[in-house]
């Protein structure tokens, strides 16, 4: 403590010393008329002395004793010259010198509370630390202007990475989920950035909402490791369940993602298409770097970490950096940025199939446990994706977000579109308007029924609840085929249709609308809503009837999105 104090003292005496020193050597510019000539000799005088004053201090490894005198005879030299009158222009400086010394007070207050005032906006809350990155990044609490932020502290030898970190925050955070940017500070040793403060990251939200549901054991060596212990998950488990109530991250009935967490992925979707829209490549997307602020009923996920984005030149939308700072986390890298540390904006499409695997699963990796990862995504050795193949959805998205050749890999702007990210709603209207289109002779007709039929294995009324087949065969002017894929899909069509008119008995078992009526289905043929999809993408992709499934924007080139709809296939 004592030795801690008197770091304290020397490091405030230096201050006081270097206000004054600069206070007066200012002073001593001016140019008085004549009749100033003998104060602005004494000023001129008292300033040498306690510029050599100055020296003696920091030449020196004097005591503490003779520090205190060096320090009163600059004090007696100050009061010398607050006694006597002093010239107009002076009149600044003193005032200038009296509110430093009232900042060092505040500084050396600030010290016993584990707190650190950077400039005249920021004080950093050194005991509250958030996290810790790569080449001394360390994340602290802190206060903004009276606002409550998160302090990013980087080395000054990074500076040229700062000044292109600071770049693309400026122009990345006009959006709802990218973190927002306040300012930046700066002393010595350190650059700080002054970002928005959010609760825990998506790392942190799956962990602690796996917890107690998980069927894997929650085992380091498949989670992204952290150092964060047990209880403090476990504790944040409880501000969560405390401000939002019962989070649930997945349905109950077949474990597929919960309305919440679609829309968190929807969020972290969102921010990546703002970002590559202005040029900025992530290149350290994972899930710790997307941070989650609760609100007053849901989550909300943000992109954070601009510490290592690249500004893309527009002609050149690439970024070769073999031996730049600030790599992303390997575990999350594709395997041209392993193999050559080439970066485009396919290696975000890559790490955002494999963070989309990691909600969907609790934590795991597609590509096995950490110690092995890398080594498996240079040779495309998938271990783990056959733990999403009851979710065909997903498994279509992330199979071909993991493509080896970045160029196969969809792009930002058209993940939203994919089925996975479809609502209950729209899943049924895709449904209903292709039974619509289908004619009994037409190519699409023979399509479905010879690819969807085999994803069937058995005639389809034996996994429907007799009650509704029997009803809707007795409301039905046409009898139901059970082997052909057209009339589940009619049978889908008017149950959807005539939700209304149907008896209570058969609303009851197939559930309300629109949530449960489709996970009444969905558990029953897994694959009939892709499959479908993908043949209706061969042959109506382009078209108007089915655009608004496949193009997020019916005024957009539709010919630049159906690229994806077509690769999707695997063709």
């Amino acid at each position: 403590m004592v030795a801690r104090q008197r770091h304290r003292s020397s490091l405030l005496l230096r201050v006081k010393l270097f206000t004054i020193h600069n206070g007066l050597r200012h002073c001593c510019s001016y140019r008085w008329k004549a009749s100033r000539s003998q104060q602005k000799r004494r000023l001129k005088s008292e300033g040498e002395r306690v510029t050599r004053l100055v020296l003696m201090l920091f030449s020196s490894s004097s005591s503490s004793l003779i520090q205190k005198n060096i320090v009163r005879a600059a004090d007696d030299s100050v009061n010398s010259l607050k006694e006597n009158p002093t010239p107009r222009k002076f009149k600044p400086w003193m005032n200038f010198l009296e509110a430093r010394e009232r900042e060092e007070e505040s500084i050396a207050s600030s010290f016993d509370k584990n707190q650190l005032r950077i400039g005249k906006k920021l004080v950093v809350s050194l005991s509250k630390e958030i996290g810790r990155g790569t080449d001394g990044t360390v994340v602290y609490e802190g206060s903004y202007e009276g606002r409550k932020v998160a302090v990013k502290r980087l080395l000054k030898t990074h500076i040229k990475l700062d000044d292109n970190e600071i770049g693309n925050l400026i122009a990345s955070d006009h959006h709802q989920n990218v973190v927002r940017y306040y300012g930046v500070e700066h002393d010595r040793d350190f650059t700080y950035l002054v970002l928005e403060l959010c609760d825990f990251s998506l790392d942190d939200l799956i962990r602690i909402t796996s917890l107690n549901s998980s069927p894997y054991k929650l085992d380091p060596n498949y989670l992204y490791c952290g150092t964060s212990t047990m209880t403090m998950y476990e504790n944040r488990w409880e501000l969560l369940k405390n401000t939002l109530g019962d989070v649930k991250l997945r349905k109950e009935n077949n474990d597929r993602p919960s309305p919440l967490l679609l829309q968190l992925l929807r969020d972290i979707v969102s921010g990546l298409v703002h970002l590559h829209k202005l040029g900025i490549i992530h290149r350290d997307l994972k899930p710790r770097n997307i941070l989650i602020t609760m609100r007053k009923s849901t989550l909300c996920a943000k992109l954070s970490d601009m510490g290592i984005h690249k500004r893309l030149l527009i002609e050149n939308k690439t970024y070769s950096s073999v031996t730049s700072f600030g790599c992303a986390t390997t575990s999350w890298k594709a395997a041209e940025q392993l193999l050559n540390g080439r970066h485009t904006s396919a290696t975000d499409m890559f790490s955002l199939g494999c963070i989309i695997f990691f909600c969907i699963t609790r934590g795991r990796h597609p590509f096995g446990d950490h110690d092995e990862r890398d080594w498996n995504i240079k040779r495309d050795k998938k271990q783990d994706l056959f733990l999403i193949q009851d979710f065909p959805e997903a498994f279509h998205l992330i199979s071909r977000l993991l493509e080896p050749d970045p160029t196969k890999r969809p792009k930002a702007s058209e993940i939203l579109q994919h089925p996975m990210f479809w609502d209950a709603e729209k899943r049924l209207s895709f449904l209903r308007d292709t039974s619509d289109r289908l004619g009994e002779n037409s190519d699409l007709f023979k399509a479905l029924e010879r690819t969807v039929r085999t994803n069937l294995a058995t005639k389809w009324n034996k996994k429907v609840d007799e009650k509704i087949v029997t009803y809707m065969r007795a409301c039905s002017k046409r009898d139901y085929k059970f082997n052909s894929v057209r009339d589940l899909l009619r049978l889908i069509r008017n149950l959807s249709s005539h939700y209304g008119e149907l008896g209570q008995d058969v609303q009851i078992l197939v559930g309300p609308k629109y949530e449960e009526f489709d996970d009444y289905f969905t558990s029953r043929f897994p694959s009939l809503l892709i499959k479908v999809y993908e043949v209706v993408c061969s042959y109506y992709g382009d078209g108007e009837y089915f655009m608004r499934y496949f193009v997020g924007n019916p005024t957009s080139n539709v010919s630049s999105d159906i690229t994806f709809v077509v690769d999707c296939q695997g063709k």
